[in-house]
């Protein structure tokens, strides 16, 4: 399987899908998902709530050496609202990963409209080496902001 691919399932398999158990934490206070197929291994870990930071990695096989990694921090520019109802609004988004064929599998998709909250993300190079902004407006105002970098690890 293709990193791309592998990508799409892992990520609609962890963080996006709100129904996913965490698993045990790597890092004390980290939050952690994982993902596995027979040939590579996804692992997530973040820290924080509505201000975050973040990696994933994926693993070949069973080996312990990555192949492939992305960092995030992401900021909610409205204090006032809840780390619930930024996943409310980041979440969706997030499980429409790969539906764009433009755009890299690394977050969501170039743009998601959910009720009043409207999410970009735009990113640029591939899956080797990139860098990322996601963003959430909620009625024309801009609330959320992450940016990502990441890609191939020799």
């Amino acid at each position: 399987m293709e990193i791309k691919d592998f990508l799409i399932k892992a990520k609609k398999a962890t963080y996006a899908n709100a129904n996913v158990e965490k698993v045990a934490a790597s890092r004390r206070g980290s939050n952690d998902y994982e993902y596995s197929d027979n040939e590579m291994i996804y692992h997530d870990t973040y820290f924080g709530g509505t201000n975050f930071i973040g990696e994933e990695v994926v693993y070949e096989g069973s080996s312990e050496k990555p192949i492939w990694g992305m960092n995030y921090y992401g900021v909610t520019l409205d204090q006032n609202l809840s780390e619930e109802a930024m996943d409310k609004a980041l979440r969706p988004a997030l499980m429409k990963v790969g539906e764009d064929d433009d755009i890299l599998p690394v977050r969501g998709p170039r743009r998601f409209v959910n009720d009043n909250y409207e999410y970009t993300f735009n990113v640029g190079g591939d899956l080797e080496h990139f860098d990322g902004v996601e963003e959430i407006r909620k009625d024309g105002v801009l609330i959320y902001r992450l940016r990502c970098t990441g890609g191939k690890i020799i």
